[in-house]
């Protein structure tokens, strides 16, 4: 059993044991859990280490092989949703399961009101009710306000708002701040920290370990679905986290610059996008070198990388590569040009999930895979198959779903993709965004090397420490304009001096 901390509080749920296996995989071996009232207990694991299984379990929505479920000292086998919900079991996901088209103060209604064919709705104590929960998580929403008009954070505020209306005293927290800026993130805090005093137990799970670091009490480290321990946090710091999680010291994060960059690639002049908000933007890239792009969120940092690959093509300034002026009005023309994007958003513009490993690889050179029409199965299969060796692609094989890897595998067929079109400018947008500190390390030797072999790379990244890590130069974004080039080795303030507008750097 895990260990219980001096001065113990009432324990809200307690798993025992756990086991769940899909097919011959053991998701979870006997794991024990805890969550006590009134405390932040974080669930620290790599992507597969069996986070999600445990969170569904505590659910419902998985049935345990074998164990025990202890709720407020009721013993159960296995749980469904609607027990889960009955027992006070709430759960904010990265991505709220809101109704877009329906007000907030509906939304809310929909979860909290009975069911019922003919029941007449108490419009007026309906939107009452929704602005005195709304007020409880410190969200200054309008009851009234379409769902789809909402940014990320402030659906997560409805979230928690429905979890507590519900009276939830177990609420789990799946990647919440996957997608706020940090100003955002600060406010959330404040939500689960008033939970938290209310006497919620809250389960947290993040891959971001400075987060957990802040806010937890407790945490419980997952690894190959097996429980390696449960400590106060106070009494860890990153490296002992980081190694309980894989199992081995990570000690080169950020591998170090291996060969000087070479010839200038791509030059950029004042360029400009009216509709993406993209104005006088100036740099260039060198061959062998990673350029990293930092600034706030909004800062327009994306809109660029778009600008370049012709999904927003630019209506002002100059695009050269290889010192030769390009114009780039599509994708299509940026591939042509030897110019590759990895996009943000992996399961919107990344991997299709349905689709097999091969064709998610080879999807970008299908005319070269399949030339004239002819079936050419085995040239894909072995394409995929040099691309799963060399990025080290932990999967059963090219013929699996995209859908059955974790998150950093996911990122390496994303990355696959884009290097079967041997490109000579390489843009990653939010490379490791959601992946676990393993995976990053992984995914950070790669970019090396590909920098080692002469590839050109733009790092875009929310990430200040792996901008810094990873960038042999930086230039900082700011209201759609790049304000300033830095120097590799340039400090977080420095950096962030210059993404906010004060004085710092060399201006471009």
């Amino acid at each position: 059993m895990p260990p219980t901390p001096p001065h113990s509080l009432p324990v809200l749920l307690a798993l025992r044991g756990a086991t769940k296996s899909f097919g011959g995989v053991r998701a979870l071996r006997g794991v024990d859990f805890e969550l006590q009232a009134g405390e932040v207990h974080a669930l620290l694991g790599e992507n597969g280490a069996g986070k999600s299984t445990l969170i569904k379990i505590i659910t419902g929505a998985h049935q345990p092989d074998g164990g025990e479920i202890v709720v407020a000292g009721k013993s159960f086998h296995g749980l469904t949703p609607t027990l889960a919900q009955q027992l006070g079991i709430a759960c904010i996901y990265q991505q709220p399961a809101l109704f877009p088209d329906l007000t907030v103060e509906e939304n809310i209604g929909l979860r909290l009101e009975p069911a019922g064919m003919f029941r007449r709705i108490n419009w007026t104590g309906r939107r009452q009710r929704a602005t005195e929960l709304l007020h409880r998580v410190g969200a200054s929403l309008a009851p009234d306000a379409e769902v789809r008009a909402l940014s990320m954070p402030e659906q997560q505020l409805v979230e928690i708002a429905c979890a507590v209306g519900a009276g939830a005293r177990i609420v789990v927290m799946d990647e919440p701040t996957a997608s706020l800026t940090q100003r955002e993130q600060q406010q959330l805090f404040a939500v689960v920290r008033e939970l938290r005093a209310g006497g919620v137990g809250v389960i947290y799970i993040s891959h971001r370990l400075e987060e957990i670091a802040a806010l937890a009490d407790r945490v419980t480290v997952l690894r190959d679905g097996s429980s390696v321990g449960t400590h106060a946090v106070k009494s860890l710091d990153e490296a002992t986290m980081i190694k309980l999680m894989v199992g081995r010291e990570v000690a080169q994060l950020y591998p170090p610059a291996e060969s000087l960059p070479g010839e200038t690639i791509l030059t950029v002049r004042n360029l400009g996008c009216i509709s993406s908000g993209v104005k006088r933007v100036s740099f260039d890239v060198k061959r062998g070198e990673i350029f990293g792009i930092a600034g706030l969120v909004g800062a327009g940092r994306t809109e660029l990388a778009r600008v370049l690959f012709g999904t927003t093509p630019a209506d002002s300034g100059e695009i050269l590569l290889d010192g030769k002026p390009v114009k780039i009005h599509s994708p299509g023309d940026a591939i042509a040009l030897g110019i590759a994007y990895v996009p943000e958003d992996r399961r919107r513009h990344g991997v299709i999930l349905e689709m097999p490993i091969e064709q998610n690889m080879t999807m970008a050179i299908h005319p070269r895979v399949f030339p004239a029409t002819w079936l050419r199965f085995g040239r894909e299969h072995s394409l995929a198959l040099d691309f799963i060796r060399d990025l080290a692609v932990k999967c059963s094989g090219p013929d699996a779903p995209g859908g059955s890897l974790s998150g950093g595998n996911q990122q390496k067929v994303s990355l696959a993709r884009w290097l079967a079109t041997k490109p000579k400018l390489l843009i990653l947008d939010e490379p490791t965004q959601g992946v676990d500190v393993g995976a990053k390390s992984e995914i950070h030797k790669i970019i090396r090397r590909l920098a080692k072999e002469g590839l050109a790379v733009i790092m875009i990244s929310s990430d200040l420490p792996e901008v810094l890590g990873m960038s042999d130069r930086i230039g900082v974004m700011r209201e759609g304009t790049m304000t300033t080039l830095l120097p590799g080795g340039s400090t977080a303030p420095f950096v962030m001096a210059a993404a906010l507008g004060q004085s710092g750097g060399k201006d471009a």
